[in-house]
């Protein structure tokens, strides 16, 4: 026989958006401004100059601004749909899908940095290095500002990949305002390199480092969500749920499962065999950091059967 304990507490829903999510969610909306503007500065510059590197650097960001731009609807539709009973366990992995598509966008984005900047390695383009170096500053300290904006929620680093629980989402825009701010600061490099040392060379060399930086970063986040999307199982929770059960004794652990459900939510089928009160197994397992979700199912010892 099995008991479950769902009966025995009230219905509850399943809301599992980050504590941060409106005020991320505002973050990345002043991000799309500030990207969508500096945007439309550096292409009508680099029409005015005459400057590939420039217009290059703007489309280039006009794809981050459609990526960051992404973000800002997943926050939305998250937030709008968050009580849709069509979605059994909410919509907190709408910013893991969206990190994940954006993880896409910024690899194709590495991908075509190293194409162009070997072609022009091969075939040198003549640049306008003072005026372009001008409107790179501005461009950095625009990535600057969109980069102070977007810190304060989870972890940040690029490489981040630990089990604690973070917003994709807003790591995802993250990394491509930590993107655009790289390739700022080595065009800058390259520009002014370019005009006082006559190493005009260093334009597309940088433009490879940045894009194997920026690639590396891709994977990272690609890594990360596609775990959250695969629901893969979270090893420090099934540590620590094994261990909890490990302390009733004679209990069986016959099927455990636990996946994230939302930037700061956990939800786990946790099945025992053996002689225990399953409203005791929840009051163990319910504190947990991190569990939002909790199915317990207990079934009678096959050897008193």
């Amino acid at each position: 026989m099995t008991a479950s304990t769902n009966a025995e507490y009230p219905a509850h829903d399943h809301v599992f958006l980050g504590a941060a999510h409106d005020r991320n969610a505002q973050r990345t909306l002043w991000v799309v401004g500030l990207t969508a503007v500096m945007m439309v500065a550096e292409i009508i510059a680099g029409y005015v100059t005459g400057s590939m590197a420039l217009l290059a650097d703007g489309f280039h960001m006009a794809t981050h601004a459609g990526a960051l731009g992404l973000a800002a609807a997943a926050y939305s539709y998250a937030k709008k749909h968050r009580n849709n009973p069509k979605f059994s366990f909410g919509t907190g992995k709408v910013g893991d899908l969206t990190g994940f598509a954006s993880a896409l966008i910024l690899g194709i984005f590495a991908l075509g940095i190293a194409s162009e900047s070997v072609t022009r390695l091969i075939d040198p383009v003549r640049v306008d290095f003072g005026n372009a170096a001008l409107v790179a500053v501005l461009g950095l300290l625009v990535n600057i500002v969109s980069a102070l904006l977007l810190m304060g929620g989870s972890d940040h680093h690029p490489d981040h990949h630990h089990s604690h629980g973070h917003d994709n989402n807003l790591r995802s825009a993250y990394m491509h305002v930590l993107a655009d701010a790289l390739t700022s600061v080595l065009a800058i490099a390259a520009l002014l390199a370019g005009r006082y040392l006559g190493l005009h060379w260093m334009d597309p060399a940088m433009g490879i480092v940045g894009a194997v930086v920026i690639a590396r970063w891709s994977w990272s986040l690609m890594r990360d969500t596609a775990a959250v999307l695969l629901d893969r199982t979270n090893e420090r929770m099934d540590k620590a749920i094994r261990y909890r059960v490990g302390k009733f004794g004679d209990v069986c652990l016959t099927d455990l499962h636990v996946w994230r459900v939302g930037p700061e939510a956990y939800a786990s089928i946790v099945e025992v065999e053996g002689a225990i009160d399953s409203a005791a197994l929840r009051r163990e397992l319910i504190h947990i950091r991190g569990i939002a979700h909790l199915t317990i199912g207990v079934h009678e010892s096959r050897q008193s059967a």
